[in-house]
């Protein structure tokens, strides 16, 4: 199932036939969102490593004023989703859009996704080789540039990695700048015509796009491994001098644009409204965790056996079925939502929009989510604890039961968070797949902004960022759990 995207654009492509989809491929309007999809793509990501690596180095490595301050704040964009941070943006600065808008919002938004992997990948390091570059004479940013970043390479690439595919994902966040990428042509066509080949050959376009991506980060990553343990000691913080007030300066400019900006927008138009306004939003809030808390089940479910597998009975096949999955979340969900609904209408007409169907889309885009904590947590339990009770007369299922279970309930809590977030966030495929007459937080509060509406959206955008900050508040936890503040 988490592989029918995938043969969806095979199916496709192949039922399009070669002169077929090459001429739905070779026209101007493809060549526009190429451009702008690969622009986006290059400078989102590039804005993102900036402010996510710079900041983390200032913040762990540096005598930063308001350090402790700048170390929640950076993080603290990841609990407002990308499309609230452009709605908050559009009805303060109207006239931004286009690229370099489109840039400025996967700044704000995403920069987090690579702020905490550098922050924890910062803790884990040995800060000798730092104090041995200072000691020859190296200044803090030559350190920086020479010691410090080649040890970020592995959170560098991952971060950015996370940070691209959504960028190919996003969907309500450009199409409130009016800016063209495949996700946002691809909705256009599938509510002019539902679908039809040239929805699928623009899906063909954007999943090889992503498989690009995933093929790049994979070989500019190489063998190359890092391994990182709590440091002895804590690193020395370096001076900053004369870059003190313009370093201050530029993590607050990112803080009011990134978190002051929507967050006010928000409140601001929160207060224009009144109870009446709020009516909707508690249906909406509920349909959205009964949805979220199924996902979540469902991820878990599915994936405990998946890292099961993976940990403790490697082999050529458990690697192929961890991949299998690890691909499908990689997919767009403008892609997956497509497959869904081609596959569910030709093959199960009776769960078409239905709750079901939601919960599977949610389940393919977001299982890495509870996959790859499990199985970290799996592979630090010591198989020799079930071994032990197992010797003492247990059963091996009560011996799992009763002693691996609890030590792995932390792991799985943490992907079952991570899920929920991205179902309660998501857009997209909610908006393709969710049954007539149902609404979530996320599309009561699309239907709203894009009406223009935003006094009616505001209370949907306090829901989401309400929901969003217990799981964004574990991630900065775990990030930042490595050795001493």
């Amino acid at each position: 199932m988490a592989l029918l995207p995938v043969g969806y654009v095979v199916v496709s492509a192949a039922q399009t036939g070669g002169q077929g989809l090459a001429r739905l491929l070779l026209r101007p309007l493809v060549a526009e969102l190429t451009a702008n999809t690969v622009l986006l793509v290059i400078l989102g990501v590039a804005a993102t490593l900036v402010v996510g690596v710079g900041g983390a180095w200032l913040v762990e490595r540096t005598r930063l004023p308001f350090r402790r301050f700048f170390a929640v704040a950076l993080a603290a964009p990841l609990a407002i989703p990308a499309f609230v941070t452009s709605y908050g943006w559009a009805t303060v600065a109207p006239s931004m859009a286009g690229l370099s808008g489109a840039v400025l919002i996967s700044a704000c938004a995403y920069s987090p996704l690579v702020y905490l992997p550098a922050v924890a990948a910062l803790r884990g390091l040995d800060p000798a080789l730092e104090d041995t570059a200072r000691s020859l004479g190296l200044g803090p940013w030559r350190v920086f540039r020479r010691v410090v970043l080649p040890q970020l390479r592995l959170a560098v690439l991952g971060g950015g990695l996370v940070v691209g595919l959504h960028l190919l994902a996003e969907y309500g966040a450009f199409a409130f700048l009016q800016f063209d990428t495949f996700t946002t042509a691809i909705m256009t066509a599938y509510r002019a015509n539902f679908g039809g080949p040239g929805a699928a050959a623009l899906g063909v376009v954007l999943t090889a796009l992503c498989l690009v991506l995933v093929a790049g980060e994979s070989r500019m990553r190489g063998s190359s491994r890092l391994s990182t343990s709590s440091p002895a000691r804590p690193a020395q913080r370096a001076r900053l001098g004369a870059w003190t007030a313009p370093a201050v300066l530029a993590l607050s400019a990112f803080v009011v644009a990134a978190v002051a900006v929507p967050l006010s927008s928000v409140l601001r138009w929160t207060l224009r409204g009144g109870p009446g306004d709020w009516a909707p939003v508690l249906p909406a809030a509920a349909q959205t965790v009964v949805l979220a808390v199924g996902a979540a089940v469902v991820c878990t479910a599915v994936a405990l056996p998946v890292a099961w597998l993976a940990v403790r009975h490697p082999a050529r096949t458990s690697r192929v079925l961890e991949s299998a999955f690890y691909l499908a979340g990689s997919l767009p969900a403008i892609v997956v939502a497509l497959a869904l609904v081609a596959v569910v209408l030709r093959l199960a007409p009776g769960i078409y929009q239905t709750a079901a169907t939601v919960i599977i889309a949610y389940a393919i885009l977001f299982l890495p989510r509870s996959l790859v904590p499990i199985r970290a947590g799996l592979a630090q339990i010591s198989p020799g604890w079930e071994e032990a009770a197992r010797s003492l007369g247990v059963s091996p299922l009560i011996a799992r039961l009763r002693i691996t279970l609890p030590l792995l309930a932390p792991a799985m809590a943490s992907g079952a968070a991570l899920v929920a977030l991205g179902a309660s966030n998501e857009l997209t495929a909610t908006l393709l797949l969710a049954p007539t007459g149902t609404q979530t937080v996320a599309t009561g509060f699309w239907s709203a902004a894009s009406a223009i509406d935003y006094v009616a959206a505001a209370p949907y955008a306090v829901v989401l960022i309400v929901l969003s900050v217990p799981a964004v508040h574990l991630m900065f936890s775990e990030a930042t759990s490595r050795g001493s503040a």
